[in-house]
């Protein structure tokens, strides 16, 4: 049996490509070598792609050559470039493994839907949905799913300093992990988190702090159903949860801990669950996802974002859910590729 040509995609322009290349280099020691023929494509910072070796931490001083994903569906691969001439290389199944802008906003889906190549994970609809965060509310809302109480403040809008509750929450509307979030607690301090966010964004959403633990819940798409992983729960020593902003994140976070399998009742277990299915479903989800909820003293569940391309590397949510559930990520990504050839074979 021939195996199958998977081009892993990894790096990308935006903040989170440190990120990226971490999961990639785990994504690596857990493909099947019997199964699979990478192809490692790295995206430089500068955006330049580059077909390399493995997405090693120096990938980009390594031996390279200069790559493009074509566009043209009857190319269905990469055009290799050397010394003026080029090289085709076609490819069975694209497996993006990039974090934030252009990865999970349905940029790269949109390429990968011109050029015909199956891709695993959220279509070009659903990826840009979940990335809007205002935009993910309000189609969840429209489902019957609790959602923070929030306002929108578009590029160039003015601020409306009244009614909101102390604390809150900025954060910029359309990107990924914590980057450019900040709790405010004091009116005085607004703008100035809002410059903060518009870093990162020029749509930028102001929102109640949600009194409740923060959740979550690792979903895998299958032909036959979805799959769900353990709940985790984020033990918070203070702050509030930054995902991805420690100096060094392998040696663990300085004020919080994920609980897999989450420390809660077994009923509060299912409602998580069955709430994160709710929203994959709503929000048009495909393959895989790590939907992020609060749960509430009172029980009731409230979601916080959806990550339609969560992060892979050794200490992230996702795997651990997962593998808490009796599924390693090797296997996770088996189903991920077997589910996106069926879906392309119907």
């Amino acid at each position: 049996m021939d195996k199958l040509k998977i081009a892993v995609i990894f790096g990308g322009s935006s903040e989170e490509h440190p990120i990226s290349v971490k999961s990639a280099q785990e994504v690596a020691k857990h493909l099947d070598a019997e199964t699979y023929e990478p192809f490692y494509v790295g995206i430089a910072t500068s955006g330049e792609w580059r077909l390399c070796d493995g997405p090693g931490e120096n990938w980009e001083n390594g031996t390279s050559r200069s790559a493009v994903l074509s566009p043209d569906p009857a190319t269905h691969g990469l055009l290799v470039l050397a010394e003026g001439r080029h090289e085709v290389i076609r490819l069975d199944v694209v497996l993006p493994v990039l974090h934030g802008k252009h990865g999970e906003d349905g940029a790269i889906q949109g390429l990968l839907e011109l050029s015909g190549i199956p891709y695993v994970g959220c279509d070009v609809p659903s990826s840009a949905l979940c990335m809007d965060k205002s935009l993910a509310y309000v189609v969840a809302a429209s489902a019957g799913i609790a959602t923070p109480h929030h306002r929108v403040v578009a590029a160039n809008e003015s601020i409306d300093l009244d009614g909101l509750a102390y604390p809150v929450f900025v954060k910029p509307a359309r990107s990924g992990s914590s980057f450019g979030v900040s709790k405010v607690s004091r009116q005085e301090d607004l703008l100035d988190a809002v410059v903060v966010a518009k870093q990162y964004d020029s749509k930028v959403l102001i929102e109640e702090a949600v009194d409740g633990s923060e959740v979550g819940c690792a979903i895998l798409g299958e032909r036959f159903g979805l799959v769900v992983g353990e709940v985790d729960r984020i033990a918070l020593s203070h702050g509030f949860f930054r995902i991805h902003q420690e100096a060094s994140p392998e040696t663990g976070s300085d004020n919080s801990t994920p609980i897999v399998p989450a420390d809660i009742p077994d009923e509060a277990r299912s409602l998580v669950q069955e709430t994160a299915k709710a929203i994959y479903r709503a929000l048009g989800c495909k393959g895989l996802a790590r939907v992020d909820m609060f749960l509430k003293p009172d029980g009731t569940v409230v979601l916080n974002e959806v990550n339609t391309l969560p992060g892979l590397t050794s200490y992230s949510r996702y795997p651990r859910m997962m593998a808490a559930a009796g599924l390693p990520l090797g296997e996770v990504i088996d189903r991920l590729v077997d589910r996106t050839l069926q879906g392309k074979r119907r």
